[in-house]
């Protein structure tokens, strides 16, 4: 089956939940425009989903696709948080922050019962989850609201696991893709492959529609991930210069440098996300082991991307990136959309 048929779109599109590079604009312009819009949600409170919910209703009536987090949170440790603020204190000096007034905790949320609730009041048409799936009586709640639920999948055991789990369709996550890993049974990054060994792998070993994420930024990339048999595509970094992206002055200038390199990092969250290469993963190396677990790694080097930032650097921004930039184009996602989708099936 098809995503067109199975969420009642017209193109075989998911435009990939990005948080903090989007709002609810980005998704209502991509749903608008034939394709399944993608709100994140990790990082919102109920009350924000609520708003964004009616902001998306009041202007479009086509299925968008919420996006929640499924991470089991870490306990908080002390100790593991005074090596990273040690870690980044020299740029704490450089910039005059106190470490002491840094607040720790998390901005990304798994999804609870409180985000249950609101899909219960607005029962959208599509709910994914990355880093598998909630428990039972969670999963249970979203099904129960008849939506269809997706969910990433970076190895076969993972996708096997979701059709276990009764999912409706599985997204092929391959490791050329920008922001966080979504594995749940196996951190081992050894085991993660690119996205076209991965999807005919996932086809071969389920029955359910697959997919295809991860370097997918052009034409011949949506083309060649139907023609393996593909049920869809889902494409994030392609969409990040566009007019209705959020993402800041610094991020834009990085994903237009093309040949800048990518790499997994874990210095922004504490769990491996693909970004463009800056100061600070250059200093302390991509994957380094001062970080706490994700996704508590954040708040001590928060300060230091907001003053960077204001000075219109991006040492110490995570500069969310899939490996392929070249499809990224500062117009609207319909116009997109459009130069992406037009004569395709013609070739």
């Amino acid at each position: 089956m098809q995503i067109e048929e199975l969420f009642g779109i017209n193109l075989p599109l998911i435009q990939a939940p990005m948080a903090g590079a989007q709002d609810a604009a980005l998704a209502i312009a991509v749903s608008e425009a034939g394709g399944l819009g993608s709100l994140p949600c990790a990082m919102l409170t109920p009350d924000q989903l609520r708003a964004e919910l009616e902001n998306i209703r009041a202007i479009t009536n086509n299925p968008v696709n919420l996006n929640f987090f499924s991470h089991t949170m870490p306990a908080s440790d002390t100790h593991l948080e005074q090596q990273w603020r040690a870690c980044l204190q020299p740029y704490y000096q450089q910039y005059g922050i106190d470490p002491e007034k840094i607040t720790s905790g998390a901005t990304r949320i798994p999804f609870d019962y409180r985000m249950a609730e609101v899909l219960e009041e607005h029962r959208p048409a599509v709910v994914s989850f990355h880093f598998g799936l909630p428990k039972s009586d969670l999963l249970q709640r979203v099904r129960d609201c008849g939506c269809k639920i997706l969910s990433s999948a970076t190895t076969v055991a993972e996708a096997r696991w979701l059709e276990q789990q009764g999912v409706d369709g599985i997204i092929a996550q391959g490791l050329e893709a920008g922001g966080h890993r979504g594995f749940f049974l196996n951190a081992d990054l050894n085991t993660q492959l690119g996205t076209m060994a991965l999807v005919p792998q996932i086809i071969a070993a389920t029955d359910l529609p697959v997919i295809a994420a991860g370097g997918i930024a052009d034409r011949a990339g949506i083309k060649a991930a139907l023609s393996m048999g593909a049920a869809g595509v889902q494409l994030g970094t392609a969409f990040l210069l566009c007019d209705e992206s959020r993402i800041s002055k610094v991020h834009r200038q990085a994903l237009q440098d093309v040949e800048s390199p990518t790499a997994l990092t874990n210095l922004f969250s504490g769990g491996p996300a693909r970004g463009v290469v800056n100061r600070v993963m250059a200093d302390l190396g991509a994957m380094a082991e001062a970080p706490p677990p994700f996704p508590l790694a954040t708040s001590a080097i928060a300060p230091l991307r907001t003053i960077a930032e204001q000075q219109g650097v991006g040492d110490f921004s995570p500069l969310w990136s899939g490996q392929n930039r070249t499809g990224c184009r500062s117009v609207s996602a319909a116009s997109l959309i459009s130069s992406l989708f037009e004569g395709l099936e013609q070739g």
